[in-house]
């Protein structure tokens, strides 16, 4: 069997988006309507500035005791998120979450077209499984070496 990309394995087809001077409140409204756990922060013209997802409201606005109302995304965003192109298989993404930490990765074609975000929840149980795999390997051969 082929191992799907992470295009193919997308749970949402659209992008959820807000403007950086959107206020925390606003957003968090998107994602719920949009029963997702990101939001991408675009400009005009439709670049990806940053991020921000539930770890980030709760991190970065709750645990600081930020007014929702009227802190706007660009204060707690994730500036510049690392991004994965289209083709990225499904355990190459998981195992990059995995290593750095973060559950979602925007998706963007070579000449910037954004298509979406790839969660996690996306990940299927067999290449969870494959990429929790390598991440062990890795960290076995980096104990050898180190």
């Amino acid at each position: 069997m082929t191992e799907r990309t992470v295009f193919q394995s997308m749970a949402q087809r659209h992008v959820v988006s807000v403007v950086p001077t959107a206020t925390v409140y606003a957003a968090a409204c998107v994602m719920t309507r949009a029963n997702c756990g990101s939001v991408l922060v675009i400009d005009s013209s439709s670049t990806l500035l940053g991020i921000v997802t539930e770890r980030d409201l709760m991190t970065r606005l709750v645990a600081k005791s930020l007014d929702p109302a009227t802190t706007t995304v660009a204060d707690i965003m994730t500036r510049s998120p690392f991004c994965v192109v289209p083709e990225t298989k499904v355990a190459d993404a998981v195992l990059i979450m995995i290593e750095r930490g973060f559950r979602h990765l925007p998706i963007v074609t070579d000449n910037n077209k954004i298509l979406g975000v790839f969660s996690v929840r996306d990940a299927l149980p067999r290449e969870v499984q494959t990429a929790q795999s390598l991440a062990e390997f890795h960290e076995q051969v980096n104990d050898a070496l180190g």
